[in-house]
């Protein structure tokens, strides 16, 4: 028999207990509701100004919007966005660091050399938010008017005909070696240390032909000093309806788009990845958001983590064919 006081004491001992497991079992359900609580960080493993840079800098203020948090884009260049991606992937993964990835570092690199991380393992897929094609401009003395006359000239002069590009392993140098390995033809690639620098040379004629970017290009072809013939995307591009897409013009399954796309550190919680899935859908379903993406040059995406993890893998295969065929090292 226990004494009144010891009772109320066993009581009170029991209800305590009761309460503190209660309240362990909630913390997790309570972590997960309070994300986010602070700033969260989303890293471009570029410097300022480039495309991912862009397009980073275009959604942080609506995900901060709809997260009720400031979301800070961190610039880490370097290393062809190798820095960039490992600080991401060596990151907490709290939800409170994501990843604007791109097609470079998290699909190209790993097959021109050694990386400090793994492009799939080491991240979660969120989801692809956009698209840019290059096109496919030539000076206008070179008699081409469409891919299959670019195709015919360089079976007629294997080698003859010299393509520029921003250096070894762009997506400029990657785009004209898969026209090469696709259609079995002989170019000559000549790498400049800038996409600038190559534009110029190919409007000088020291060159024949490019794959330059659609926001680069553009302007040249406008003022009538380049002749745009298709783009490099497997859809025509929103900003330029008129160009057929390489694959229209007579190369099956050519493909060579930049991509950008959010990721976070693998073991991420799901709701977080989940949650920035939907946001991601929600601000490019936007007009708005929409017609400044496309103004840009890109085309806007957002698919699901599933379709986008299948979407890099596909592309690290793609890109790995290209670069043993090509004898390409970093």
């Amino acid at each position: 028999m226990y004494t009144m006081n010891e009772s109320v004491c066993l009581r009170t001992t029991a209800a305590i207990s009761i309460a503190v497991a209660a309240t362990a079992a909630a913390a997790p359900v309570a972590a997960q509701t309070a994300w986010p609580s602070k700033p969260v960080r989303m890293i471009v493993a570029f410097v300022p100004g480039g495309g991912t840079d862009i397009v980073a800098r275009m959604l942080a203020p609506r995900y901060g919007e709809a997260l009720g948090q400031t979301v800070v884009v961190d610039n880490r260049g370097g290393a062809g966005g190798n820095i960039g991606t490992e600080v991401a992937a060596r990151a907490a993964p709290d939800g409170y660091t994501l990843l604007m990835g791109n097609v470079a570092p998290n699909a190209i690199n790993v097959s021109l050399g050694p990386v400090p991380f793994d492009p799939v393992k080491d991240f979660a897929p969120i989801s692809q938010v956009a698209i840019t094609p290059n096109v496919l401009v030539v000076h206008p003395s070179l008699p081409v008017k469409a891919v299959k006359d670019l195709l015919a000239l360089a079976r007629a002069k294997p080698g003859a005909l010299a393509f520029p590009s921003a250096g070894n392993g762009t997506s400029s140098h990657l785009a004209g070696e898969l026209l090469k390995n696709l259609a079995k033809i002989d170019m000559l690639h000549v790498p400049y240390k800038g996409g600038g620098a190559a534009l110029a040379d190919l409007m000088g004629g020291q060159v024949q032909l490019m794959f330059a970017t659609t926001p680069a290009a553009m302007p040249q072809v406008k003022a009538g000093r380049l002749r745009a013939v298709a783009v490099t995307t497997r859809v025509r591009s929103q900003a330029l309806p008129d160009l057929p897409t390489m694959i229209e013009a007579g190369v099956p399954g050519y493909e060579a788009a930049t991509w950008y796309g959010l990721l976070a550190p693998a073991a991420t919680p799901r709701a977080v990845v989940e949650r920035m899935h939907a946001e991601t859908v929600k601000i490019l379903s936007q007009p708005d958001m929409r017609e400044k993406l496309v103004a840009q040059g890109f085309e806007p995406v957002g698919s699901s983590p599933a379709e986008f993890a299948q979407y890099i893998q596909a592309q690290i295969e793609t890109w790995a064919k290209v670069i043993r065929a090509a004898g390409l090292k970093s």
